[in-house]
């Protein structure tokens, strides 16, 4: 196992003091929805002693509390109005022994427990719409930096290779067949029991893929220094052991 702490590195100022400084070690990943970024992230991280992040839980607790309080996601600056006056608070952390349920982190949201209420086909309908906002993307990135300036992380979304973590030591973009993606997501959603059908599950994903790549605003696309990864036809198992292989050659 790679060492839990941040590096501290020995730098000289202007005027010639020495101070020490941590460097952290961060893994940015980003991808579309279903390529196995969450999952993979979540045994990368225990694997390697980091912390995941789920940067997308934190748009999805915003999705859901604005649907809570009665704000319609197209309605940007009522959503904007909403955050800037509420402040919600979200907190990501790892599940306790009583929290194992199937979930790859704990999403509190002003204290409650929403893990669950945020992964339903309803939320990532409205998620793909507010991450479109310049407001709520601006709320949730200095949150996501923060993190990943105290410890070493393993971070996953949309953006993070090319926005949220620009200068992360290993960027990788993941993907997979849009197929085999839409069927992982049936299955998850199958397993949680949502009734829907493979097909409308494929034809909500090939949407989204097309309002994430297109949006103005942070758009879904491939960092120019990204490693690409293609899941297609490997198992989460496999995914994370070349990760980790990938970060131990570069320690």
């Amino acid at each position: 196992m790679l060492q839990k702490n941040p590096i501290l590195i020995p730098t000289q100022r202007l005027d010639g003091r020495i101070i020490v400084v941590s460097k952290t070690f961060q893994i940015a990943i980003d991808g579309p929805v279903a390529a196995g970024k969450g999952t993979t992230a979540k045994m990368v991280a225990a694997r390697l002693g980091f912390l995941y992040v789920d940067t997308g839980a934190m748009y999805r607790s915003l999705a859901l509390f604005a649907k809570d309080k009665g704000v319609n996601w197209t309605d940007e600056i009522n959503i904007a109005e909403l955050i800037e006056k509420e402040l919600p608070k979200v907190e990501l952390s790892i599940p306790s022994e009583t929290e194992k349920d199937g979930r790859l982190c704990t999403v509190k949201l002003n204290g409650l427990d929403v893990s669950w209420k945020i992964r339903t086909e309803e939320i990532s309908s409205g998620v793909s719409v507010i991450t479109q906002y310049a407001s709520v993307r601006d709320y949730v990135t200095p949150m996501a930096r923060q993190i990943a300036q105290v410890q070493n992380v393993v971070m996953e979304g949309r953006d993070i290779t090319t926005v949220v973590l620009p200068d992360a030591d290993l960027k990788i973009y993941m993907d997979a067949d849009p197929k085999e993606r839409a069927e992982r997501r049936h299955r998850e959603l199958m397993t949680r029991g949502e009734d829907v059908s493979y097909t409308e599950v494929y034809e909500q994903l090939v949407e989204r893929d097309k309002r994430d790549s297109e949006r103005v605003i942070a758009p879904l696309k491939k960092a120019k220094n990204a490693w690409i990864l293609d899941t297609t036809g490997l198992s989460i198992d496999q995914v994370a052991e070349m990760i980790v292989k990938k970060v131990e050659s570069m320690r």
